[in-house]
């Protein structure tokens, strides 16, 4: 929503969006939800190794200044007063795992980012710990099973791996946290006196948290073996955890929460029952379902929703978690090269209209809901030499709808009531086709706010309603109404099915290319990585099928 050219009255609220493929400061008018301006700035992934993906915190942080710095020009330069920036909310990718040194402020490795799969073999072994090597064995007290993407696994790792982190350790210097955690602490002094916090929706994310005493558990951190010393103070997502430094210096930091909580609560999911659908990196579907934790029986995640206040209760949901979404049309730019830009994919597929018969599974982190199959990996199939670019970008699309249809079928058998429309939010969302798409493939309308800055919302509306701050009002009545687009079904319901039979197909047959024991790497961990990479052999096959030209970004 652009700003106009004038002075605006009453307060403010900022929002830091830390993603997992870029950083961004959004400001919003308290009163009437309007985005002001906003600056973002993009995050490099690093893959030292196949299945490894990290990223430099500093860098992360760096990212957070440039955002708040860069915004406050653009403000002041609209002739809005900065000190009207009553609070800040912080909203950010969850399980992503840093652990610094509180004395120095620097990081002790990068973080490890929640799609990293190097922690298979840690899992496996923990696995043999567990009676009838469970996989859900804690999920009755944490909601989740035991996998790679989850933050005390990817602790674990870091404690077995890396020396200067267990000296770290063993001279009481090291602090571990989620991406909220290191920024918080950063931004509100550091070495000097930074408060080491996270939120309970983040630390529902750990597997070392108890979700129905919002405490951290004291069985959980001796089965990983984590000391408890390491681990931030548990908070609620809206209250004053501290005062900003830097450009703002003096605002209040009042509202946290891991990024798919924050876009429930910019959407206005607050009735049980209520879901939003994110398309980011990965694919997040979100359910409301009250103040009790709901335990699902097909594949789904129970999750902290959101503790809008200290004294309030918290909110559960249940989640259904997709690894790859955005990330594989950022693939197709950055590996394939067969368009140069993210925005081309959408032409692509419209000029296709199809994928003729080809089907792509982006398991490139495995499967992860309704499956938690860590063994698949990335296929494309029903390839023929009638097969080019423009059926891979429309395939490329349609997986991200064919994995909303499966984690959106698992929701309604849990819930028992199906969905009668998709509330949908994410930078993905701004693509027609990929909008349209889903509505036919889910054979329910999908509707997208005019306003798709949801995630950031959210934040900024948990820190404006923050005890002690107080400028945004949570009571329904007072709750701006949001326009919508709709995109409403547009081919028949056999075709969807027909279309969607074949997709869990191809599904079976990503399945089981990874054995999950292998040769010890060397760094103390075992790879589960025993097969050349995905790319080479998609590669190879496209190659001969479509042209080298398109592979390699020489068609200009």
């Amino acid at each position: 929503m652009a700003a106009s050219n004038r002075l605006v009255l009453g307060p403010l609220v900022g929002a830091i969006d830390q993603g997992t493929g870029s950083t961004r400061f959004l400001v919003f008018n308290a009163k009437t939800a309007e985005l002001l301006s906003h600056h973002q700035v993009e995050i490099k992934q690093k893959f030292p190794k196949e299945g490894w993906v990290e990223q430099d915190p500093k860098e992360i942080l760096q990212s957070v200044y440039e955002c708040v710095e860069k915004t406050c020009e653009k403000l002041t330069q609209l002739s809005i007063d900065i000190t009207n920036i009553k609070a800040i909310g912080v909203s950010n990718q969850r399980e992503t795992t840093v652990v610094w040194d509180k004395t120095t402020g620097e990081p002790l490795y990068n973080a490890i980012v929640w799609l990293d799969l190097r922690t298979q073999s840690t899992v496996e072994r923990l696995l043999k710990k567990i009676p009838g090597r469970n996989k859900n064995f804690f999920k009755g007290r944490t909601g989740l099973p035991l996998s790679t993407y989850f933050s005390a696994v990817k602790l674990r790792w870091l404690l077995d791996n890396v020396e200067e982190i267990r000296h770290a350790v063993a001279e009481g210097r090291a602090m571990f946290g989620t991406v909220d955690s290191w920024i918080i602490w950063s931004l509100t002094g550091g070495k000097n006196g930074g408060v080491h916090c996270t939120d309970v929706t983040n630390a529902s994310r750990t597997m070392l948290f108890n979700i129905h005493t919002l405490e951290w558990d004291v069985e959980l951190c001796q089965f990983f073996d984590v000391p408890m010393s390491l681990l931030p103070k548990v908070r609620s997502s809206s209250e004053i955890y501290g005062l900003m430094s830097g450009a703002l210096t003096g605002v209040p930091i009042s509202g946290c929460l891991g990024d798919q909580s924050a876009a429930l609560v910019g959407q206005m999911c607050f009735q049980d029952g209520q879901a939003k659908n994110t398309y980011g990196t990965g694919c997040f579907l979100l359910c409301n379902t009250g103040p009790k934790p709901v335990l699902s029986d097909h594949g789904l995640l129970t999750t902290v929703a959101y503790q809008l206040g200290r004294d309030k209760p918290a909110c559960y949901a249940l989640e259904g978690s997709v690894a790859i979404a955005g990330a594989v049309v950022r693939w197709l730019r950055d590996n394939l090269g067969i368009v140069k830009t993210t925005e081309e994919v959408e032409k692509l597929a419209a000029e296709a209209g199809t994928s003729y018969g080809c089907y792509f599974v982006p398991a490139f982190s495995g499967l992860y809901a309704p499956y938690w199959e860590p063994s698949a990996r990335g296929i494309i199939c029903g390839l023929t030499q009638f097969t080019n670019k423009n059926h891979i970008a429309f395939a490329a699309l349609e997986a991200v709808c064919f994995q909303t249809r499966e984690i959106l079928d698992a929701m309604n058998q849990d819930c028992g009531i199906p969905l009668s429309q998709l509330q949908v939010d994410g930078g993905m969302t701004n693509n027609k086709i990929l909008m349209q798409l889903q509505a036919d493939i889910l054979c329910i309308p999908v509707v997208k706010p005019s306003m798709p800055e949801t995630t950031a919302l959210g934040a900024a509306m948990a820190a404006g309603a923050a005890e002690g701050v107080g400028v945004w009002s949570l009571n329904p009545g007072d709750l701006t109404a949001v326009t919508c687009e709709r995109f409403e079904p547009q081919i028949n319901p056999e075709e969807s099915e027909f279309r969607y039979a074949r997709w869990k197909k191809a599904v079976m047959k990503s399945m089981g290319w990874e054995i999950s024991e292998a040769t010890p790497n060397g760094n103390g961990d075992s790879s589960i990585f025993s097969s050349l990479p995905l790319g080479f052999y998609i590669v190879s096959s496209m190659v001969m099928l479509i042209g080298a030209k398109y592979i390699t970004g020489l068609d200009k």
